[in-house]
């Protein structure tokens, strides 16, 4: 892998991470596209790390917030909604890896995708024609949380959105569309560090030298790794990218609706699916 592929599947990361078509997706899809087949657990451990510190940077505020007060139902809601997560990961962890290597399942997960925000925002939009009150921070509570959990759960198949999944569930679950994109990035922190501490244990299981390739000249070695300079370049373009597709994605949740996104989803699922039958 060069530098320039390098800072495009950068870019990929932090726009996909955040937006609802699936960063996992996307990669393996692109990694397929730019021919890239040497692997580099150490390099897509450092795209999350940009992604993570995007969304740490745009919700300063709102983790502040919760650090200065831990004890709050914020707190509590954040923590039901990682559970299923961490088991999803912990049981079905091996079959996923399998799943991201091959891309069998990209079609029918990106279609998967695109009914999950179909079907929430007719929900949302039933909710609203009701004249039912919009959910927020003081009147959410512990099945809402569940719900948004077990959606994030079902992303971690690759090619179903992360943030599409738990915005579906937040919006299905009567949540206010502001309160519900901030839900949903603030319960990425924990699920980008969870894929990080996963990733840097098979790291230090394997050797991150041996696992990524790295060569102390930066350029990509003889077995095919990737170079501290891509790496670097490729971290950095995910942080930037993921930074702005943050403040976009929280600007649309307000102001628009996700039928643009399923759209997209929906069409490159049928496509996908359509190339792999042939």
């Amino acid at each position: 892998m060069n530098i320039i592929h390098a800072v495009l599947l950068g870019i990929i990361q932090g726009l996909t991470e955040f937006l609802p078509v699936s960063s996992s997706g996307h990669l393996v899809l692109f990694q397929k596209l730019f021919g890239i087949s040497e692997s580099a657990l150490l390099f897509d451990t450092m795209l999350h790390v940009g992604t993570l510190a995007a969304v740490v940077a745009v919700l300063w505020k709102d983790i502040w917030a919760i650090l200065r007060k831990l004890n709050q139902p914020l707190t509590a809601y954040l923590i039901i909604a990682t559970i299923p997560t961490v088991f999803a990961a912990l049981i079905f962890r091996k079959p996923l890896e399998r799943a991201f290597e091959t891309g069998h399942f990209l079609g029918f997960a990106f279609l998967m995708t695109s009914v999950l925000l179909i079907v929430a925002e007719l929900l949302a939009k039933r909710g609203a024609a009701s004249g039912g009150t919009a959910k927020n921070a003081a009147t959410v509570n512990w099945l809402d949380a569940l719900v948004i959990g077990v959606m994030q759960a079902i992303a971690i198949i690759p090619g179903v959105s992360r943030s599409g999944a738990t915005l579906s569930g937040a919006l299905s679950r009567g949540l206010d569309r502001d309160f519900a994109a901030r839900f949903s990035f603030l319960l990425s922190i924990p699920a980008i560090l969870g894929a990080v501490v996963f990733q840097l244990k098979d790291l230090v299981k394997g050797g991150a030298a041996e696992a990524a390739g790295v060569t102390a000249s930066g350029g990509v070695n003889a077995g095919g790794g990737i170079g501290a300079a891509a790496m670097i370049a490729g971290t950095i373009s995910a942080a930037v990218v993921g930074f702005f597709a943050v403040r976009l994605m929280l600007k649309i949740v307000r102001e628009k609706s996700l039928w643009g996104f399923a759209v997209y989803t929906g069409v490159l699922g049928l496509v996908i699916q359509i190339i792999n039958s042939k």
